[in-house]
């Protein structure tokens, strides 16, 4: 009986729904105003539209994206490829331009009429127990024992010994390079040693005025012609009771980076 009661009131309920959205499309058709069942259905429905096109569209452009995949990996690899050919292509550039203004220092030297021969340098000692350095050119080349070495800068050091293919030679820093030098300013005269990272003008006459920043050039000698520059006055090494001074001169050439030099013919 119970169960029966139950269908009873859904039926009215239904009834009573029914006739209440009737009444209210009635009064809607009446007053000339949209229903708001209607409203509401018609916002469900396009809620559900733009649901499924959204999504639509998210899988369209899901599937161009996976599909474009391996062509956005091709490109990639051949961006990397092109950018890896142009960083090569710029250290050539780059190491021809040096090699260029290295060249171009040289050009002094040689357009003094001297009989020269241009050289590289291919090695330095591994231990660096001596203060020298092997070039590419030797005695096939025309170079020998004690000629002078020289960038447009000045004074490198003297070929300490000439093979057929290469030559060592000894800086102007090696503790046993000696040259005669000359302080420009005034010609005092003195002995030219190596002092590992500088050089030492020894035996200057204690009358000498000497000053920082005066020019140190070679005398005339078994190696070089008198006024190659060997470099700059940077200390002044003075006591009254010695017989002569020493100044310390630092070196005009760089030579821990040297590239090409001039061997000058004895």
């Amino acid at each position: 009986m119970y169960r029966d009661e139950r269908k009873l009131f859904a039926l009215i309920g239904v009834i009573i729904v029914a006739a209440a959205i009737a009444l209210i499309q009635i009064s809607a058709a009446h007053s000339g105003t949209p229903s708001p069942i209607s409203t509401i259905g018609t916002s469900i429905l396009a809620s559900i539209e733009i649901a499924a096109s959204a999504t639509g569209n998210a899988i369209g452009g899901s599937a161009t994206t996976v599909l474009a995949l391996p062509h956005l990996a091709n490109d990639n690899r051949d961006l990397v490829a092109r950018n890896g050919a142009l960083a090569q292509d710029n250290a050539r550039l780059r190491e021809r331009l040096e090699a260029y203004a290295q060249s171009g220092a040289l050009a002094p030297i040689i357009a003094a009429g001297r009989v020269v021969t241009q050289a590289r340098v291919i090695g330095f000692p591994p231990e660096n127990d001596s203060r020298s350095l092997t070039i590419d050119a030797g005695t096939r080349a025309g170079v020998r024992k004690d000629d002078g070495v020289m960038v447009g800068a000045g004074v490198v050091g003297i070929v300490q010994e000439a093979d057929p293919f290469t030559s060592t030679v000894l800086l102007i820093t090696d503790y046993t390079s000696r040259v005669p030098a000359v302080v420009r300013r005034g010609r005092w005269w003195g002995i030219a040693r190596g002092n590992l990272t500088s050089v030492r003008m020894e035996y200057v006459s204690q009358d000498a005025p000497l000053r920082v920043g005066d020019v140190v050039v070679t005398g005339e000698g078994r190696s070089f012609h008198s006024g190659e520059v060997i470099g700059t006055i940077s200390r002044v090494e003075r006591n009254d009771t010695d017989l002569y001074q020493t100044a310390v001169v630092t070196p005009a050439v760089s030579l821990g980076a040297l590239d090409r030099v001039v061997v000058v013919s004895r």
